[in-house]
């Protein structure tokens, strides 16, 4: 069972309490996305359309709810990396999670909140990405395809990097830079690098 699921299982079996906590949810993951872990409780229970009043009925707390939906976000990234480990070629299971990774780290404020780190208790979620990255960089190591001298805390802090500002030296990123900018970055931990960098769709 997830984390909001067990928080939408702890509400009240009423029908329309049952609602209200899956609006309040459904809020939730919208806002963290667009707006961080900074966003209110006033913001969540206003794009629910419930009052301030059914938010704290229902929740024990605006960190509790914030919590349980970071927590089911950071689980799908474990999954795209338990799946990445699947793939028979290690650096294309590298490869698939690191684009995958990047992706979500640049269409959620709140994934991106919850891996730079913030003040919401995601240890545990946290230590098993942690986990996932060092099991697929040591995989890709041992097969020879990514360079021996690079540790999976060098690849979490260039992974991190790969997203651009909005502009540098006075130039506007373009639509999807992030995506040629992790190409080269993955050529350059490839034991064989390709030439050019790696198309990534």
């Amino acid at each position: 069972m997830s984390a909001v699921e067990r928080l939408l299982a702890a509400d009240s079996p009423r029908a329309d309490a049952r609602r209200n906590m899956q609006r309040l949810v459904d809020a939730a993951r919208a806002a963290i996305a667009e707006v961080g872990v900074d966003v209110t409780a006033h913001e969540i229970a206003r794009r629910a359309g419930v009052g301030i009043g059914t938010f704290y009925r229902r929740l024990p707390s605006r960190e509790a709810l914030l919590e349980a939906v970071l927590d089911d976000l950071l689980a799908e990234m474990t999954g795209l990396a338990d799946r990445a480990m699947t793939e028979p070629d290690p650096w294309r299971g590298f490869r698939t999670f690191a684009e995958d990774y990047v992706r979500l780290r640049a269409t959620s404020c709140g994934i991106n909140d919850a891996l730079g780190g913030c003040p919401l208790n995601l240890d545990g979620p946290l230590a098993r990405v942690r986990e996932r990255l060092s099991a697929l960089v040591r995989r890709a190591q041992d097969a020879g395809v990514f360079r021996a001298d690079v540790t999976w805390q060098d690849v979490a802090f260039l992974l991190a990097g790969v997203l651009p500002g909005d502009h540098t030296l006075g130039l506007p990123a373009p639509e999807g830079q992030w995506r040629r900018t992790l190409g080269i970055a993955l050529d350059g931990l490839r034991e064989n690098p390709t030439c050019p960098p790696e198309d990534l769709g």
